[in-house]
């Protein structure tokens, strides 16, 4: 293996492991969306927080939130702040205490979630006015340029490594399962300005992508990552990407 080849492989296995720096985060937009829906905003639930994109951008403006994930390693580099209270906790078994809820958010994660059990969780613990949320971001949209070489690396040489719950997000949450009162939810999205290193970093936190490594497909993302290189030319230059937010909003109680 050649030099450039191990510190590429070198820099793919250290960027799959910084997933709270290369996740995108949520727009200011789909704050003000759900304070829209939201009769009061005094407490907040964020289901499956991760490290706390959203619970962070929730804690804005309700005076308190509360973020779980059954990952303790995700809860442990979750960003501290002084409106949230981060807990190990499945959906599926909410914390007794929890009670008097105004939203319940589950944002990239429903696809993972025993939904019928959750959402008995999530009734029981809502307000009478309670809203709850589904959230995810679709398919990542790039420059004209990178179009058709990440178009074949997505749906076709990294496709078979994603899990089949993956569908459910890129048909942005179109056929989950939702028996609730909905609501009509804007077309939001999430723009960011990349340099290569962000888009390879946000690439490498893929759960396909660990697993096509995992599996020996390594020569399949350096190949990729060198034809991005030679097209991007210049790695420090940034270029503007963007996903399409897809939200599931509803009332849970009549």
């Amino acid at each position: 293996m050649n030099d450039k080849t191990e510190n590429t492989t070198n820099w793919f296995v250290s960027g799959g492991a910084t997933y709270a720096r290369y996740r995108p985060h949520y727009p200011q937009s789909l704050l003000d969306f759900l304070l829209s829906i939201t009769p009061r905003h005094h407490h907040a639930l964020d289901i499956g927080c991760g490290t706390g994109q959203l619970t962070r951008l929730l804690a804005q403006r309700f005076e308190m939130v509360t973020g779980l994930d059954p990952a303790p390693t995700q809860i442990e580099h979750a960003q501290s702040h002084p409106h949230i209270e981060y807990h190990v906790a499945a959906a599926e078994h909410l914390p007794s205490h929890l009670r008097d809820i105004d939203l319940i958010t589950l944002a990239q994660a429903a696809h993972w979630v025993d939904l019928p059990t959750f959402y008995r969780e999530a009734v029981r613990i809502a307000t009478s006015r309670g809203i709850i949320a589904l959230i995810s971001y679709g398919v990542l949209c790039v420059p004209p340029e990178l179009s058709e070489r990440f178009k074949r690396f997505y749906y076709h040489e990294i496709a078979r490594f994603w899990p089949p719950e993956r569908q459910l997000v890129d048909n942005g949450y179109r056929d989950i399962f939702f028996p609730f009162d909905e609501l009509q939810s804007p077309q939001l999205e999430i723009n960011l300005e990349w340099d290569l290193a962000a888009l390879i970093g946000y690439i490498s936190s893929w759960s396909a992508f660990k697993r096509a490594y995992d599996e020996g497909q390594g020569g399949l993302l350096e190949r990729f990552y060198n034809d991005i290189s030679e097209i991007w030319r210049e790695p420090t230059q940034t270029k503007a990407f963007s996903w399409p937010i897809n939200i599931r909003a509803g009332k849970l109680k009549a």
